[in-house]
């Protein structure tokens, strides 16, 4: 099989041949047929995991079917399609396992770190780490769902607000575009938070009842004309952008980041405290939590848009990733 693997820190993609693995007890081996970029995959670019051994196969957002299944698995079934995400097993024994915490678990593996990913024609993964894909979602599509999706998704569904609540979110790019659409179909009145008139069509495409544009309006003020945002979803991994927006939160306002800025937030804890207003990290949620995605998703008519590359041009991929400039998800395709 063919994988692209990182050999060392910094060091570039190596497309490679390797022999096809077997799944040992409890796991099952996947045939690739699309797995997402995501920004977190520089983690394994760059070494910024520590304890990270090399070489490694990145890639967390796999979409495929089962070709092999190893022994002690029983609930799945060879060439039943199934995707596997960030969240890449748990230990079912740690404290925070035995009280149903299973993303949390302190032994938590996660795909393209821990174990090789899906930037390959085949990856081993835990039986634990696998999400049925229903029939209506393309490969390509089910992929970014797998961690952009469950991400902003399972934020929103836990997030306290009810249908009718004003729910913001901040930046429309490869979380965003997605945490808008969830919006609208959980039915909260959604307002999006962006940079340029160019992206009011789009978000209102997506289904944002309206579009605040910051270089033309005070956001802070504009939110508040509408009586607070219940929940703001902040998106776009900007400290700056993040934490100007705060203010923006009506009583009892929750402030939710799947994103992650690598400056510190900037708050106001007076404001916190006059507002009973709060802020919260996200993280994106086990296998469960991915095959709900993708069932929403499938139910409730939410895509993501993606460009596709071969994996021999894996190179290139994530550079259109890392640079920016892609709309909105990168997609790895196997064909």
């Amino acid at each position: 099989m063919k994988v692209a693997q990182i050999s060392k820190p910094g060091g570039d993609f190596e497309l490679v041949e390797r022999d096809v693995p077997e799944p040992s007890a409890g796991q099952v081996r996947v045939k690739v047929e699309a797995c997402g970029i995501c920004h977190s995959d520089t983690l394994v670019k760059d070494g910024l995991w520590p304890g990270l051994q090399y070489p490694r196969v990145p890639g967390h957002e796999v979409a495929g079917h089962i070709d092999a299944i190893g022994s002690g698995v029983t609930n799945w079934k060879k060439g039943q399609r199934v995707g596997v995400g960030w969240h890449g097993g748990h230990d079912f024994v740690c404290e925070q396992c035995r009280r149903g915490e299973f993303a949390m678990c302190i032994n938590r593996k996660v795909t393209g770190i821990d174990f090789d990913g899906g930037y390959a024609e085949y990856v081993i993964a835990p039986a634990a780490a696998l999400a049925a894909i229903p029939d209506e979602l393309p490969a390509e599509e089910a992929g970014p769902f797998m961690c952009a999706g469950v991400t902003v998704y399972n934020a929103l569904r836990n997030s306290g607000a009810r249908s009718g609540d004003l729910v913001a979110v901040q930046g429309i790019g490869g979380l965003g575009h997605l945490g808008v659409q969830y919006a609208r179909r959980m039915g909260f009145k959604t307002v999006a938070l962006g940079r340029g008139k160019d992206k009011g069509p789009l978000a209102e495409k997506l289904g944002a009842h309206q579009y605040i544009d910051s270089n033309v309006a005070d956001t802070v003020a504009e939110l508040q004309k509408l009586g607070g945002a219940r929940v703001i979803l902040a998106t776009a991994p900007s400290a700056k952008a993040i934490s100007a927006v705060v203010e923006g939160l009506g009583v009892n306002g929750n402030l939710l980041v799947p994103a992650a800025p690598s400056e510190p937030l900037s708050v106001n804890v007076l404001s916190l405290i006059m507002g009973r207003r709060s802020v919260s990290g996200c993280y994106s949620g086990t296998a469960r939590d991915s095959q709900d995605t993708l069932e929403f998703s499938a139910f409730n008519d939410v895509h993501p848009m993606i460009e596709k590359y071969p994996l021999n041009r894996v190179a290139d991929a994530y550079e259109q990733m890392h640079s920016g400039k892609v709309r909105f998800r990168v997609v790895l395709t196997m064909q």
